[in-house]
C-alpha cells in the first residue's frame, strides 16, 4: 500500500492512497469463491454452479463491496502509518475501481489544531469581590414576595407595575409576522419582557382601549425575519390588574419552608441563599474570564465538521427552547448559531489540549463535595447524593463540572488576577446583562 499526504491548509489534509491491484484480485477471488459455494442458480445444484456464471452475474457487485471495505481498511491503515488524528470523518473518493487496476481513493479530512498557548502567563483577570449585606437580604424578602403577587381588577388606567392581559397583531409593512400574534397575553409593565416601547405604548390604558404601539427591532434580535425592522402592534387590552403583595407574617415565611415562621429565621435562609448564590456566580465569572483571555490568546482554524455537527445541536436546542416559550414557529438564526458553535467548539479544543499536555484529572474529593454541596439545598441530601453516583452519566456531568474548575484554577495561577470590590448588586445585575 502506497500513501501520500499532503497539506490543503492549516488544518485541512489530502490523503491518496493506493492498494496494488493484486490485494484487490485476491479479495474478489476469495469472495467469489465463497458465493460460489452458498448461492443458487437455475439448473446447477447448490455450490455447483461455474464460477464463470457466478462472476458474470455478482462480479461488479462483489468488486464493488471489496473495494469499499478495502478503502476503509486502507484509510485507517494510512492513518496509522502517517499517525494523523482526524477530526471527524472524512470525505473518501475512489480514483480507480476497475478490476485488474491498482485501486485509488482520495480521503480529505481535518485535523486538530496545534494549540500554541496552555497557560496565561502575562494575562490579567479581575475577579469581583463582594459581600451579602443586609440591603440585599431585604431587596430579596421584596423579590419574594413581589412572586406571591395577588392581581386585583382595576377599572382605572395601567400603570407601572400592573398586569395588563392583551390581544395584539404585529406587522412589518402591512403585513403579520411569524410569531408575531397573541391572545390573552399577560404583560406586567416595567418587566422590561416585551421590547423597548412596547411597554411605554401601554401606559395608561384602560380595560376596553385599543391601541397602536411603534416599535423597533434590535439589530442583534434573535430573528432574521424582524432584526432591525420597524414594526407597528395593534393591541386590544381586555383588563388591567392591580398588584397586592403579601405582608411578611408567619404565614408568608412559612411558605417559603423557614419552619420557625420568625423574620430572624428568614433573614438567616435568604443570608444562607444569597451567599450560595454569590459563590456560585463569582465561580461562574472568573470561568468565563479564563476562558474568554485563553480563546483570544489561541486564534485557531476549527474543523468544519465539528462545527456543523455542534451547530445542528444548538439548533435543535434553540428550538425546543423556542417551542416551550410559546414561539415554536420562531426561526432559527443560521450565522448565529454557527458563530457560537465555532466559539464552542475553539474553546472545547483548546480545553482540552490543556488538560491533556498539564496531565489535569477530575479530582474525586471535589466531585464528593460539589455534590454534597448542591445536595444542601435539598430536603434529603442523601438521596441527592446517592442518585449522582447510581448513574455514570449524571456523575460525569458533575465530574466535568469539577474538572472546568481546576483547569480554571491552574490557568490563574500563571495569570495576574486583580481583585475588584463590588456591591452584591452590581455584581449580580452586571453577571446579568
Amino acid at each position: 500500500m502506497q500513501v501520500s499526504l499532503e497539506s490543503t491548509g492549516s488544518i485541512g489534509r489530502k490523503m491518496t492512497v493506493t492498494i496494488p491491484a493484486e490485494q484487490m484480485e485476491s479479495r474478489v477471488l476469495e469472495k467469489l469463491s465463497t458465493m460460489s459455494r452458498q448461492v443458487r442458480l437455475p439448473g446447477f445444484r447448490p455450490g455447483k454452479a461455474p464460477r464463470k456464471l457466478i462472476e458474470a452475474k455478482y462480479g461488479n457487485q462483489v468488486v464493488m463491496e471489496v473495494a469499499e471495505q478495502m478503502i476503509s481498511e486502507g484509510y485507517r491503515n494510512a492513518l496509522g502509518e502517517e499517525k494523523v488524528v482526524p477530526a471527524g470523518s472524512p470525505k473518501i473518493e475512489a480514483k480507480t475501481l476497475e478490476r485488474g487496476k491498482d485501486l485509488e481513493f482520495v480521503a480529505e479530512f481535518d485535523v486538530f489544531p496545534e494549540i500554541g498557548k496552555l497557560d496565561l502567563k502575562g494575562q490579567t483577570i479581575t475577579r469581583p469581590v463582594c459581600e451579602v449585606s443586609d440591603a440585599d437580604i431585604e431587596k430579596t424578602i421584596e423579590s419574594l414576595r413581589t412572586r406571591q403577587t395577588e392581581w386585583v381588577t382595576s377599572e382605572g388606567p395601567a400603570a407601572e407595575g400592573d398586569k395588563v392581559t392583551m390581544d395584539f397583531k404585529g406587522m412589518i409593512d402591512g403585513e403579520v409576522f411569524e410569531g408575531g400574534e397573541a391572545s390573552d397575553f399577560e404583560l406586567v409593565l416595567g418587566s422590561g419582557s416585551m421590547i423597548e416601547g412596547f411597554d411605554e405604548g401601554l401606559a395608561g390604558a384602560s380595560a376596553g382601549d385599543m391601541r397602536t404601539i411603534e416599535v423597533v427591532f434590535p439589530d442583534d434580535y434573535p430573528g432574521t425575519i424582524v432584526a432591525g425592522k420597524k414594526a407597528s402592534f395593534e393591541v386590544t387590552v381586555k383588563a388591567v390588574d392591580n398588584p397586592r403583595l403579601p405582608d411578611v407574617d408567619e404565614e408568608f415565611i412559612k411558605s417559603l419552608g423557614v419552619e420557625d415562621g420568625t423574620n430572624e429565621g428568614l433573614g438567616k435562609e435568604v443570608r444562607k441563599n444569597l451567599e450560595r448564590e454569590l459563590k456560585d456566580r463569582i465561580r461562574s465569572h472568573v470561568k468565563n474570564e479564563v476562558m474568554g483571555c485563553l480563546s483570544s490568546i489561541n486564534p485557531i482554524e476549527v474543523p468544519a465538521q465539528l462545527v456543523n455537527e455542534e451547530a445542528a445541536r444548538l439548533a435543535e436546542a434553540t428550538r425546543a427552547q423556542f417551542a416551550q416559550q410559546g414561539l415554536a414557529d420562531m426561526p432559527v438564526d443560521p450565522e448565529r448559531i454557527e458563530a457560537e458553535a465555532r466559539k464552542r467548539v475553539s474553546l472545547g479544543l483548546i480545553v482540552h489540549e490543556v488538560v491533556r499536555g498539564n496531565d489535569i484529572k477530575s479530582d474525586e474529593a471535589r466531585v464528593r463535595e460539589r455534590i454534597e454541596e448542591l445536595a444542601s439545598s435539598y430536603e434529603q441530601p442523601e438521596e441527592f447524593i446517592q442518585w449522582h453516583y447510581a448513574d455514570r452519566s449524571r456523575l460525569s456531568n458533575i465530574e466535568a463540572a469539577v474538572l472546568e474548575d481546576q483547569v480554571v484554577e491552574f490557568l490563574l495561577e500563571s495569570a495576574t488576577v486583580e481583585d475588584k470590590p463590588v456591591t452584591f448588586d452590581e455584581f449580580v445585575n452586571a453577571d446579568r446583562t
